[in-house]
């Protein structure tokens, strides 16, 4: 079995040159070390030296230089749109402050379908409309891999939203 080793950003590399694809969600795109299998049937081990947020694009680079593309699978996501700038970036704020992860989709946001996170936007003025799409989250202040990789950076999450600490 060959080994991914190394990512081709997306729009850095000729798409069209790509061997095969793996579609993954955003959870699984999220990876260090795991076999895949392509939807041509290339067999492969994705080994990173360290866990990375892969995106829909890029392209895993195996031993003998080919490449498979990453295809974001779609999921079951809200579209955010608002009256203007100002209400989109308050509701951007309640949906930080709840540790939801977010796409910023041109004028919208996106997030996973969750029904009490929708009510309460909903409760804010947001106008909400359901989609199926590749989820592409926001990476966190704390990634240092400019879009590729999620580190966890040692605080806890604490999710009664009272006051807590940041290393």
């Amino acid at each position: 079995m060959q080994r991914a080793h190394d990512i081709k950003a997306a729009g850095h590399w000729d798409e069209a040159k790509a061997v095969d694809t793996v579609a993954l969600d955003a959870h699984d795109r999220h990876r260090r070390r795991v076999a895949l299998r392509g939807e041509r049937g290339t067999k492969f081990l994705l080994d990173l030296p360290q866990a990375t947020a892969l995106r829909d694009g890029d392209g895993l680079v195996l031993e003998d230089g080919a490449i498979i593309r990453v295809v974001g699978r779609p999921e079951p996501l809200v579209e955010i749109a608002a009256a203007n700038s100002h209400d989109l970036a308050r509701l951007a704020w309640h949906i930080g402050n709840r540790h939801v992860d977010v796409q910023i989709a041109g004028e919208r946001l996106r997030i996973r379908r969750d029904h009490v996170i929708e009510d309460m936007l909903r409760g804010l003025g947001a106008r909400l409309t359901p989609v199926e799409a590749p989820f592409d989250p926001e990476r966190g202040a704390y990634d240092h891999h400019q879009g590729h990789g999620h580190p966890h950076h040692g605080h806890d999450h604490n999710h009664d939203h009272g006051e807590h600490e940041h290393d």
